[in-house]
C-alpha cells in the first residue's frame, strides 16, 4: 500500500525537468492497479493534497516567509530567506523555488485522466459501494481546484508560466511554452467556478465527515484570490477598473454563500473556527516552538540560530485601541491618542497586536517577557539565540508546548490557507478601486467597501475607519491586510502585487529598551539595511528549467542567467 501511495512521487522525483513522462518501472504496481479499488483511488487523491504547502505556506527553510518582507527578521544571517533581503539570488541560486509544484500538477493531471475510466462495478454488492460512488463524484472537482491552486502559487511567483493540462511525455515537456499570466488566471477562474457548482459546502455530516478537503468555499476563495492579484497594480498597471469589478464580484460570491463568519477568537491553530475556509493540519511537533520561543523556554533544546522576529516596522502598523496611529520615532513614542499611555506602549493597542507579537512586559507561560537590556529575554547579539529586533513571534505559537525534561509537551499546528476575513478585505480593496469611493454602492454591490473593512475591524474590537477618499481608504485597507494577517503569509506577496517594494523594503528596525528606576526608555534601532529591485516582484525561472526547455524563455525581466543583485 505504501508503494501504491508513493508511486507518483517516486516517478516524478527524477533528475531533469519537471514534466517527465510517467514511469512505472520503480514499482510493483501498474497505473491501472492504482485505480482498481476505492481505497487506492482515495490514496491517489490524497497524494495530490500532499503537494499543498504545509508549514511552508509561509516557509523558507525554517523561516516564515515574512522574514523576506519588512514585517520580520530571521536570526540566522546565512539562512536562505536572507537572499530575499540582500539580493543574492538568481536563476542559478533560487530561493523558495516552487517550480516543484509541477509535480503536484502532474499528479492531478494523471488522476483526472485515470478517474474517467474507473469502474468499481465488480464491488456493487459491497455494502459500501454506493457510498464510494458518492465520494468519487466529488474527487475530480477536488483535484481540479487543487491544480488551479498550484497554478496560482506558480503564477504569483513567476507571472507567465507553462500550464500543462494533460500528462506530458519528456519530449512534450521540453517543448511546452509559457501561458500568459492573464490566461492562467482565466483558467483558474473557470476551473474554480465549475468545481464550486459541484462541491459541497462542508463534508461534516456528509459521507465520512472528512475534514481538510476542498469545498465550494475554497474553490470560490481561490477564484477571488486569483482575480485580486490580476487586478492589482503589478499585473494591472493601467488600472483597468473592470478587473477590480471581477475581483469584488468574486469576493461577494463567497460572501453570499452565508456559511462563513468572522470569529473574534484566534484562528491560528483552530481549523474548527467558522472563519477558516481552508487550513492544513500537521502532526504533533515542537520544531516551530523550538525556533520561535524565547530561548529560555526551550530548556537548551535550541542550539542554533533561527526564528522569526517581528520588526518595529510591523509594530508601528498596529494602532492604539482608540484607532490612532502610534509610531516609535527617534525621540520616543508618538501618538495623537489622548487616552494612550506612552510609558506603556504595548498596552492599549489593537488587540491583534498581542496575538501576533510578544513584547516586553507581556505575559507568557506564567511569567513576564523581558526584552529590555539585561532582561531574561534580551540578547546583545544574534549569537545569543535571542531576538535581533526586541520582539518575539506569537502567531501560531502553541504556548503549552514544553521542553521541560520528563514533562515535554508537543502540539499539532494548523496553518491557515484562507479565512473569511480575506474575502471581506478583497471585496473592500477591489470595490474601492472599481467605484472610486469607499462609501459608494450600486445594484450589484449593496455593501460599501468601507462597511466591509469595518466589519473586520469591529470583529477585532477596533473602531471604524472613517476614510472618505479612495486614496485614504487604499492606505487604510493596506494597513488592515498587514495587521489582520500578520504572519499568515500575506505581506511578502502584498508588497509585490501592490508594487511598493521600493518604498517599503529598504530597511527594517527594532527597539532597544532600557530600564532605570522602574521606568523604561525606548530607542528605535536599525536592524538591517536591505536591497530591493523591481525585478524582485517576480521570481526568476530556474535556469535548470531554461536549459531543459528553451521555450520557457524569455527569462523574467531583470534576471540574467548567472548574475545576482549587486544594487
Amino acid at each position: 500500500m505504501k508503494k501504491i501511495f508513493c508511486i507518483l512521487s517516486a516517478a516524478l522525483l527524477l533528475a531533469g525537468c519537471s514534466f517527465l513522462d510517467f514511469d512505472e518501472s520503480s514499482s510493483d504496481y501498474s497505473r491501472e492497479d492504482m485505480y482498481l479499488t476505492y481505497s487506492n483511488i482515495q490514496k491517489m487523491l490524497t497524494n495530490i493534497y500532499g503537494y499543498m504547502p504545509g508549514k511552508d505556506i509561509a516557509d523558507v527553510g525554517s523561516a516564515l516567509r515574512d522574514c523576506g518582507s519588512d514585517d520580520a527578521e530571521y536570526a540566522d544571517p546565512d539562512a536562505s530567506v536572507q537572499r530575499f533581503t540582500n539580493g543574492n539570488w538568481s536563476a542559478l541560486n533560487t530561493v523558495d523555488d516552487k517550480w516543484s509544484l509541477y509535480n503536484g500538477i502532474r499528479s492531478a493531471n494523471e488522476f483526472l485522466e485515470s478517474i474517467e475510466t474507473v469502474d468499481l462495478s465488480m464491488y456493487k454488492y459491497d455494502s459500501k459501494y454506493q457510498r464510494w460512488l458518492e465520494h468519487l463524484a466529488y474527487y475530480p472537482y477536488q483535484a481540479r481546484v487543487l491544480r488551479a491552486y498550484f497554478f496560482f502559487e506558480l503564477a504569483r511567483r513567476y507571472g507567465d508560466i507553462p500550464m500543462p493540462l494533460t500528462m506530458l511525455t519528456a519530449e512534450e515537456a521540453n517543448e511546452i511554452a509559457k501561458t500568459p499570466f492573464d490566461e492562467v488566471i482565466d483558467f483558474i477562474v473557470n476551473e474554480c467556478s465549475e468545481s464550486a457548482a459541484k462541491l459541497p459546502d462542508t463534508y461534516v455530516g456528509l459521507l465520512d465527515d472528512e475534514i481538510g478537503r476542498v469545498t465550494r468555499g475554497f474553490a470560490l476563495a481561490v477564484k477571488a484570490k486569483a482575480l485580486l492579484y490580476a487586478a492589482s497594480p503589478l499585473h494591472n498597471p493601467s488600472g483597468d477598473r473592470s478587473r477590480w469589478q471581477k475581483a469584488a464580484a468574486a469576493a461577494k460570491e463567497l460572501m453570499d454563500l452565508g456559511i462563513y463568519q468572522l470569529d473574534p477568537a484566534e484562528k491560528a491553530n483552530n481549523y474548527l473556527s467558522q472563519e477558516v475556509v481552508f487550513a492544513i493540519m500537521r502532526s504533533e511537533s515542537q520544531s516551530f516552538e523550538r525556533y520561535n520561543f524565547p530561548v529560555r523556554f526551550t530548556e537548551g533544546q535550541r542550539t542554533s540560530l533561527g526564528g522569526t522576529y517581528p520588526t518595529q516596522n510591523l509594530v508601528d502598523a498596529f494602532q492604539t485601541a482608540g484607532g490612532y496611529d502610534i509610531v516609535l520615532e527617534a525621540d520616543g513614542w508618538k501618538t495623537a491618542d489622548p487616552a494612550f499611555d506612552i510609558t506603556k506602549p504595548y498596552e492599549g493597542r489593537d488587540p491583534r497586536f498581542a496575538r501576533a507579537i510578544l513584547a516586553n512586559g507581556m505575559s507568557f507561560k506564567g511569567t513576564t517577557i523581558e526584552t529590555f537590556v539585561g532582561g531574561r529575554d534580551y540578547s546583545a547579539t544574534r549569537s545569543d539565540l535571542g531576538s535581533p529586533t526586541g520582539y518575539y513571534l506569537r502567531r501560531y505559537i502553541q504556548e503549552s508546548t514544553s521542553f521541560t525534561p520528563e514533562n515535554t509537551v508537543t502540539n499539532k499546528h494548523q496553518w491557515i490557507v484562507y479565512r473569511y476575513a480575506e474575502t471581506l478585505l478583497t471585496y473592500a480593496e477591489a470595490l474601492n478601486e472599481y467605484l472610486g469611493s469607499p462609501t459608494a454602492t450600486d445594484g450589484s454591490f449593496p455593501v460599501s467597501a468601507l462597511d466591509a473593512l469595518n466589519q473586520v475591524r469591529a470583529n477585532a474590537g477596533m473602531p471604524a475607519v472613517s476614510a472618505t477618499s479612495a486614496d485614504a481608504f487604499r492606505e487604510a485597507v493596506r494597513r488592515e491586510w498587514r495587521v489582520e494577517f500578520a504572519f499568515e503569509d500575506h505581506r511578502f506577496w502584498d508588497v509585490r502585487r501592490w508594487d511598493i517594494g521600493q518604498a517599503t523594503q529598504g530597511r527594517v528596525d527594532g527597539v532597544e529598551i532600557t530600564r532605570s528606576g522602574g521606568q523604561f526608555s525606548y530607542k528605535r534601532t536599525v536592524v538591517e539595511n536591505r536591497t530591493w529591485s523591481a525585478r524582485q516582484n517576480l521570481f526568476p525561472i530556474p535556469q535548470a528549467e531554461l536549459f531543459c526547455n528553451p521555450n520557457l524563455n524569455p527569462q523574467n525581466p531583470g534576471w540574467s542567467q548567472t548574475t545576482e543583485t549587486t544594487e
